[in-house]
């Protein structure tokens, strides 16, 4: 299977699993982890909370430029995290240092837990130009500055997809993981390590499933996750339950590291994914923002990069049911970089035109701490309609507006204040919203 941006050939998936025991790990390890961390088949951030990663992809090797808004847009649909896609140079042009190390800093203003992934092992011994895990390893290892220290907010994808759906694939999965992650520890990562399937991602053969408790045991700091991609083979809701189920009841980590809502192999079970996914915790990363080419076009949730254009896919990932707005919750490492409850306050004035009005929104830091970055979320009471904003990129969905910071209007200091404003349509009586929220913060209003 095969997804490709508009200019270059990526690769789907096919994979599903059951697996084996997982150690527990021990509180006071928990408490010396650098960064994310697993225990007890969990994923944990820095401070010890659990985190389930919720969010989309994004094909940063292909579309670089887009990759500034696109993270902006991501968050402010509501998501915590974001699997960005990078090229290590062997089929695509190399991602280098410095260009890693802006991606992460692009995720951490906006408070995004970035996934980085390395391309060019897609479909490797099925797929021409495809690379092994060794030199998705040699990789890293060249721009290990840009991740190094980032251990709270990067979690290191080893590579992509990587063997296709021949036997020469299936065998050496289990011996190649292993070595990848024995010369990541051995070069210095002490990040959590996520290892994608066989079979482009979709495991249908069980390798993933049937080998990973040996491969996490092997981890020297036992802290890897195991990422199967959804789409055709996983067609019905009992195969997404019994993969999934294999992992969590033998406390192994797992996330769906990609998956979408039909592909030409097969109509996978999105609905299923998300449901399972919530109702076990685990992660899911949808394929993919936008951009997506070569007959797949149907997988971008954002049409033309454009969030106030969301697919219908778009609009099941982020707010359907058991959707991204519905379920994520923001990594307990940016808490110290958004007000407090109750260290905010926020004015909202309407011109009212009958059916059409204009509002003027002013966020006050009322805290201790400079705010860097920042969404504030409400809810329109009425039927109104968002139509343009301005010093703020804003979207709506449903009722509910989520509103992100431009450049020249990302920091609010203690004391101070932004304004941004938009234009809408109505069609009843226009009101002030219920209750306002900055950075998942209740304000004050004013």
């Amino acid at each position: 299977m095969r997804k490709r941006p508009a200019t270059a050939a990526g690769a789907l998936p096919a994979l599903a699993s059951a697996v084996l025991a997982a150690p527990s790990t021990a509180q006071a390890e928990r408490q010396a982890a650098p960064g994310f961390h697993v225990a007890d088949g969990r994923l944990l951030d820095a401070n010890g909370r659990d985190f389930v990663l919720r969010g989309v992809n994004h094909a940063h090797a292909w579309y670089p430029t887009r990759t500034a808004q696109a993270l902006k847009d991501i968050k402010a649909l509501g998501a915590n995290s974001v699997r960005v896609v990078l090229a290590p140079g062997d089929r695509w042009a190399k991602n280098g240092t410095a260009d890693v190390a802006a991606v992460v800093s692009q995720c951490k203003q906006n408070r995004l837990v970035c996934v980085l992934e390395a391309h060019d092992t897609t479909g490797y011994g099925e797929q021409e130009g495809a690379v092994p895990l060794s030199r998705a390893v040699d990789y890293w290892i060249s721009v290990k500055d840009a991740v190094r220290g980032q251990e709270k907010y990067v979690i290191l994808n080893i590579g992509n997809e990587p063997y296709g759906n021949g036997d020469s694939g299936l065998t050496p999965w289990t011996a190649d993981t292993r070595k990848a992650i024995d010369r990541m520890r051995a070069a210095g990562f002490d990040h959590t390590l996520m290892v994608d399937a066989p079979n482009w991602g979709q495991d249908w053969s069980f390798t993933m499933r049937d080998h990973a408790a040996e491969v996490f045991a092997a981890d020297p700091a036992k802290n890897t996750v195991f990422s199967v991609h959804m789409y055709g083979v996983f067609n019905t809701a009992d195969k997404v339950r019994d993969y999934l189920n294999r992992f969590t009841s033998q406390r192994l980590p797992v996330v769906v590291g990609e998956f979408g809502d039909m592909h030409s192999d097969g109509d996978p079970d999105e609905n299923a994914v998300m449901s399972t996914a919530q109702r076990l915790g685990v992660g899911y990363l949808g394929w993919s923002w936008s951009g997506n080419g070569g007959g797949v076009e149907y997988l971008d949730t954002a049409t033309g990069f454009d969030a106030t254009r969301l697919t219908t896919w778009g609009q099941r990932i982020f707010s359907g049911a058991n959707g991204i707005q519905q379920t994520a919750e923001e990594a307990g490492v940016f808490a110290g970089s958004g007000p407090a409850t109750g260290s905010c306050a926020v004015g909202y004035r309407i011109s009212d035109w009958g059916d059409w009005f204009n509002a003027d929104v002013t966020i006050r830091n009322t805290g201790t701490t400079a705010v860097k970055g920042w969404q504030l979320a409400f809810a329109f009471p009425g039927g109104q309609k968002l139509n343009r904003a301005w010093n703020a990129k804003a979207v709506q969905q449903g009722s509910e507006i989520r509103a992100a910071n431009e450049s020249w209007t990302e920091t609010i200091p203690v004391g101070g204040t932004v304004s941004f404003g938009f234009n809408g349509s109505s069609t009843g009586a226009n009101g002030v919203p219920a209750a306002f929220a900055l950075n998942g913060s209740t304000c004050a209003k004013s």
